[in-house]
Formats: C-alpha cells, sequence, structure tokens
C-alpha cells in the first residue's frame, strides 16, 4: 500500500478547520472524499503536518495518505484537483513518502504568515485573508518586541486553553514584523507551535504597536506564564500555513 506526500492549498474561510468534525465541512473530508475516487470507493485517513483552526488558510500545508495501488505523482495531482472541485482546495504538488516518512513527525520546521491590513479603508479584495486594524500601528516596535521571544522557552502565556500539548515547551526561531505597503506581516518559524501560539503573539505584538504596551512588555508576559495576561487572540482569517521543510524531502511533482 504506497504512501503519497501531497502539498496543498486551501482557503480557511468555508471550513471548520482541517480536522473533520461533527459542525461543519473541513479540509480533510474534502481531501479524503476526492481521495475516496481513486481509492475503490474507499476513504483513506489523511495526516497533515499542521491541523489548522477553522478561517485559517494554507499556502503549503503538507498531507500524508495511504492508497490501495500505485498511481504516477503527477496524475494523483491532477486526478485529485478534478474531484476536490468546486471546493477551495488545491494539491500543489505530490510524491510518493520516503520509506518511514510522517507528514507531522517527520517535520523539522514550521513557518506562518499573519498579514494585518493597516490602513483607515475596510479590506474588499482580501476580506477573509487579513486582520483589518485601521489605527496605525509601529511595526518596528513591534519587531523589536519580538525579538525577545525568541528561542526556547515555556510559552504557556501564549498557548490556548484548550491546548493538548503535554509540554508548552518550544522553541521560537523566527519572528519577524515588517511593514510592506499597506500591510503588517509577522513571520514565524519553529519545528513546532501550541494550539493559537501565532495568534496569541501576534494579538500581543499588536499592543506594542498600538502603544498601549511597551516593547518588553511581551518578554515580561513570557516569563510570568499567563494567558491572561497576554494580549489578545488575533482573528484566524489573518494566518497562514505557509510552509514545511523535512530533513528528507519528498520528491515532489
Amino acid at each position: 500500500m504506497p504512501t503519497y506526500a501531497l502539498t496543498v492549498e486551501y482557503c480557511g474561510t468555508p471550513f471548520v478547520g482541517w480536522q473533520r468534525q461533527d459542525n461543519g465541512l473541513s479540509v480533510q473530508q474534502v481531501l479524503e472524499a476526492a481521495a475516496a475516487m481513486l481509492n475503490e470507493g474507499t476513504a483513506p485517513t489523511s495526516i497533515a503536518a499542521g491541523r489548522t483552526d477553522a478561517g485559517v488558510h494554507a499556502e503549503g500545508q503538507v498531507v500524508m495518505l495511504d492508497l490501495a495501488r500505485e498511481i504516477a505523482p503527477e496524475k494523483l495531482r491532477e486526478a485529485l484537483n478534478f474531484h476536490t472541485k468546486p471546493h477551495p482546495v488545491s494539491v500543489l504538488s505530490a510524491a510518493l513518502a520516503p520509506e518511514g516518512w510522517n507528514a507531522r513527525f517527520s517535520a523539522i520546521k514550521r513557518g506562518y504568515r499573519y498579514r494585518i491590513l493597516n490602513r483607515r479603508a475596510r479590506p474588499a479584495l482580501e476580506e477573509g485573508r487579513v486582520w483589518h486594524i485601521p489605527v496605525r500601528l509601529d511595526a518596528g516596535a513591534m519587531h523589536q518586541a519580538a525579538q525577545g521571544l525568541l528561542g526556547h522557552h515555556d510559552f504557556s502565556a501564549f498557548r490556548a486553553a484548550a491546548c493538548q500539548a503535554k509540554s508548552a515547551l518550544r522553541t521560537l526561531d523566527r519572528l519577524s514584523v515588517s511593514r510592506q505597503g499597506a500591510e503588517v506581516v509577522v513571520e514565524a518559524e519553529a519545528r513546532s507551535f501550541l494550539h493559537h501560539q501565532v495568534r496569541n503573539l501576534v494579538g500581543t505584538l499588536a499592543a506594542v504597536g498600538l502603544g498601549r504596551k511597551g516593547v518588553e512588555w511581551p518578554r515580561r508576559v513570557l516569563e510570568g506564564r499567563d494567558r491572561a495576561k497576554a494580549g489578545m487572540t488575533a482573528p484566524a482569517e489573518g494566518l497562514c500555513f505557509e510552509f514545511v521543510r523535512y530533513a528528507e524531502e519528498p520528491a515532489w511533482i
């Protein structure tokens, strides 16, 4: 039974998230239903590198699934894209997975991007893809504050109450903030993240950008390990799962 690796992009707006749930349509459900058409009618179970929440988008989600028969990766990609219509889910590349490879546990780095539309006018073309903050943000102060959060720490102050991770210890490799025209963009990279960690970091940095808190405040919040002392959870629509990296990359086609 061959195992395939897929790189998938999707718009998270119409979905309850990546994972199957009883209260609505998930990305996982759409992809598995499409794969069932190539698997003798049986929907294979898929495993994703990251379980994105409702409204969160992905440019480079990586998924693994097992099929009953071997299909050329390029044909698998095209067939899945045909059967996922009309949902906003697209398989960008496919490959036979290396032996012993796992989309989730073999990952050595994950990257997220968070977009804040920072202008007076509300979004029209980017509605559902950005967090709109009409008041001017100090991106430089946000970036300075973010650098105090890099490294290996207990990120309890930035995890969701429902987070199921056994430990809040994580190593944050990158947390950068830059202004790109009318947008303030936050980019985060780590081997793994806690539930809502990126959105909670962004919400905390936004308080700095608005001048409500000083640049040293996020570091004090981190050291305090109290979620109630941190900033708000930034809205899901601004977040995009950008990429996953592996020590042994599949031979993508």
